[in-house]
Formats: structure tokens, C-alpha cells, sequence
């Protein structure tokens, strides 16, 4: 059966998908008016960019394969979860890799790695690797993100503890440059609700949002199928980040399954704004329940994207 759908249009009632069978989706407004896109491909051999001069145009927009997994060992399976951004003057791309074996495929046996361009069109010009993003520990660690706060950059990734049962925590810690953590890292959250623990012990996917005089961050967690969610982090913007006790939890999730509306399964989100400057919420989700094998190879999580709405107290509204 086949599950694709979608008009094409930007319908950012986060009703219709925007782009189809791009999961783990990024969205990035540069300076030079152009939106820049990437995301997990099913095959999860390559990555791909494509850019446009507005969300709708994405759709449309031809991608450019910028880098292709390795024939073997590091690098050279399931890629995943690619992000593009814009620091001093040059393009990075932080994803996940798994590395093979003769016995081993590379599931759940990720590490985080950065490409750099130095071209004004990261579509053009030469992706270095700069290699992996060494940790506290050499262990499954995936979704890196980064941002700048008050003159400091940070890296907020998901990695496993090996002394914490499940399968992966947030972790936040300044960097020295864009491919070094400066510091190890502090633990963010872990799951320990009942929603963030559904077939997975899952705490993944963060982004960061900075809006009225707080630092967000969204996660998701739990299985990928209809039992992803989103839940969500808070701290004063003039706390110390790298402090676990500054930062508050939500108890529930704010983004979840909506049967209503067909759509299953939403995470793995980003942030960008809109042609207008209003807030915008970028995530997958799939438009069915039911799914035949392992949720990670149904190709059919769809790219959405969603007007962010506030409360009176400043915090977002995600549906």
C-alpha cells in the first residue's frame, strides 16, 4: 500500500507534509535569505542538502548530495539525523554514523562526526571531514545540535551512560571549536517518565529554541512508531547551562500522537522562522499506525511544518 501523500504547499497547520520520506528533519534561514534543508533519507547512505527562498519552495527545491557513507568501518552505516549550520564564516554538518563489521551491522552502534565547508553555497565547494565528536565515553551517541548563548557555543546531544539503564540521555557542553567539546559533558535529562520509555528507554532528537528570556530545548523519546513524542526542557537565559538543576521539565509530553488529525508518531524536531519572522515548528511524523517490520526502515516519516504559537507565560504552544 502506498502511503505517500501530500500537496507540495507549505501548510504549516502541520496537517499536510511538506516533504515526504525525510525524517529527523533541519531547517536553517541563513543571513543570505535562502532556507537550507537536510534530514534523514530512508536508505540512510548520504547526505543531502537542498535550499530555497521559502518553506514552500522546499518542497521543489533539487537536493545536492554533498557526502556518502564509507564502503566499510566507521562511517559506513545508518546515517542519521544530519544538521546544517552557519559558524564563523563556514557550513558544518553534524550526523550520526554507525560503523561495520564483518558481524556487526551498526545498529545502535553510532558515533556524532562534522563535515566543513568553507564555500558561500554549502551546495558547492569541497565537504572536509573533521571527524568524530569525542565524548566522556565511547558509546552509542547520536542527534548533536549547537548553539551560541551569551558568547559560548554548546553541543546538546543524545549518548548511552554506560551506568544508566536505557538507551540514551541529553547531554549538554561548551565546545572549543565546532568539530571539540571544550568541557565533558552534564546530563540534561534521562528517561523517567512512563511516555519517554515506551519499547525505548529514549531521551533523543534535541533542539533548541531561545525566546523570551528562557533557553528551550525539545527532545523526543520513546519507540518510532506511533509512541514518539516530544518533551521539553526550560532554563532562565541567564542561568549557567552547564548546571543540571537550572533546567526544568515538562512531566508530559508536548507533542504527541494526534489521531484526529492522522498524524503518528511526531519528533525529532527543529526551529526556523517563517518568510513573516514568526516561529516555526519543523518535525516528522508518519499519516498511519500501523507498521508492517521495524519502525526505523518504514520509510514514511514525512517532513511537517507547524506555526509556533506562545502562552501568556512565553512559553510555546506545539499543537
Amino acid at each position: 500500500m502506498d502511503h505517500t501523500v501530500g500537496t507540495g504547499i507549505a501548510d504549516t497547520s502541520g496537517v499536510q507534509p511538506l516533504i515526504l520520506q525525510r525524517a529527523d528533519p533541519w531547517v536553517y534561514r541563513h543571513s543570505d535569505g535562502w532556507y537550507y534543508f537536510t534530514a534523514s533519507v530512508p536508505e540512510y547512505d548520504r547526505i543531502e542538502v537542498r535550499r530555497a527562498r521559502t518553506i514552500a519552495g522546499l518542497a521543489s527545491a533539487e537536493p545536492a548530495v554533498v557526502w556518502r557513507r564509507h564502503p566499510s568501518g566507521p562511517m559506513s552505516a545508518n546515517i542519521w539525523a544530519p544538521e546544517i549550520h552557519h559558524i564563523d564564516g563556514k557550513w558544518y554538518i553534524y550526523f550520526a554514523a554507525a560503523r561495520t563489521t564483518e558481524t556487526n551491522d551498526g545498529l545502535f552502534d553510532h558515533r556524532m562526526y562534522v563535515l566543513e565547508n568553507a564555500s558561500a553555497n554549502p551546495l558547492e565547494g569541497e565537504w572536509v571531514e573533521k571527524g568524530q565528536i569525542r565524548t566522556m565515553w565511547e558509546t552509542f551517541s547520536l542527534d548533536a545540535t549547537t548553539f551560541e548563548h551569551r558568547g559560548t557555543r554548546y553541543l546538546v546531544w543524545a549518548q548511552k551512560d554506560p551506568a544508566i539503564a536505557g538507551n540514551s540521555n541529553l547531554y549538554i557542553a561548551p565546545m572549543a571549536n565546532p568539530w571539540t567539546l571544550a568541557a565533558p559533558g552534564v546530563m540534561l535529562t534521562k528517561p523517567e517518565y512512563e511516555w519517554e520509555r515506551i519499547g525505548f528507554y529514549v531521551n533523543e532528537g534535541p533542539a533548541v529554541l531561545k525566546r523570551n528570556g528562557r533557553v528551550f530545548v525539545t527532545y523526543s523519546a520513546s519507540a518510532t512508531d506511533h509512541h514518539y513524542c516530544m518533551g521539553l526542557l526550560e532554563a532562565p537565559e541567564d542561568a549557567d547551562l552547564t548546571d543540571p538543576s537550572v533546567w526544568t521539565k515538562s512531566p508530559v509530553p508536548v507533542l504527541a500522537t494526534d489521531e484526529a488529525r492522522g498524524l503518528y508518531g511526531p519528533g525529532h524536531n527543529s526551529f526556523t522562522v517563517a518568510e513573516d519572522g514568526g516561529d516555526l515548528l519543523v518535525f516528522h511524523a508518519r499519516t498511519y499506525k500501523e507498521i508492517v517490520g521495524d519502525p526505523l526502515y518504514d520509510p514514511n516519516r514525512h517532513t511537517f511544518v507547524r506555526k509556533l504559537a506562545w502562552d501568556a507565560d512565553g512559553r510555546p504552544v506545539f499543537g
